[in-house]
């Protein structure tokens, strides 16, 4: 029995350190840090390049495709809020210029569908317009262009899709690009 405390007495230095005796330590003088040079930390690089794409785009700089004048719906944007109503269900999406999807939100995810009586009426479209403002600002886009066509522009679900992004701090416009 004494044995076996002193053994685990013993095991428990070598799993801490730092508590009672230094039992790994070869040699009798603590360990000395280096100096830190505080002169060092200050030295900056005369070219820096900036490797985040998203920092153009917030200060309004990055460039944004043009395309035809004669295509619609308009491909000068950074970011454009997709509306897609099928059958059944409401789809709205955040896309970037070359299609890929940034942030969703659709009747079809069984968080925002059990809420609701019915996936294809207005509450819905309201719905999904709140999840998707809330998942935009976590994403970090503040703004982002709209082109609905003029029968989806007329429509109420539209519009209180379009209210409930505005109002979860979304800005359904983007700044102009500053050419400097």
């Amino acid at each position: 029995m004494a044995l076996r405390s002193r053994f685990c007495e013993m095991l428990s230095v070598y799993r801490n350190p730092g508590r009672g005796v230094a039992a790994l330590s070869t040699s009798s003088k603590p360990e000395v840090k280096p100096a830190v040079d505080p002169l060092g930390n200050e030295a900056v690089a005369p070219e820096f390049t900036n490797r985040n794409p998203r920092n153009l785009e917030l200060l309004a700089v990055a460039r944004k495709e043009r395309g035809w004048r004669t295509v619609w719906p308009s491909r000068e944007f950074w970011h454009r809020l997709r509306v897609i109503r099928t059958q059944h269900h409401i789809e709205a999406l955040v896309e970037r210029p070359n299609g890929q999807a940034v942030v969703s939100a659709s009747t079809r995810e069984w968080a925002i569908k059990k809420h609701l009586y019915s996936t294809r009426n207005v509450v819905a479209c309201e719905s999904v317009g709140r999840v998707l403002a809330e998942r935009c600002l976590e994403a970090g886009i503040n703004f982002m262009v709209y082109q609905p066509t003029p029968w989806e522009a007329a429509s109420d679900s539209m519009k209180r899709l379009q209210s409930a992004v505005t109002e979860g701090g979304v800005v359904l416009q983007e700044p102009r690009r500053r050419y400097e």
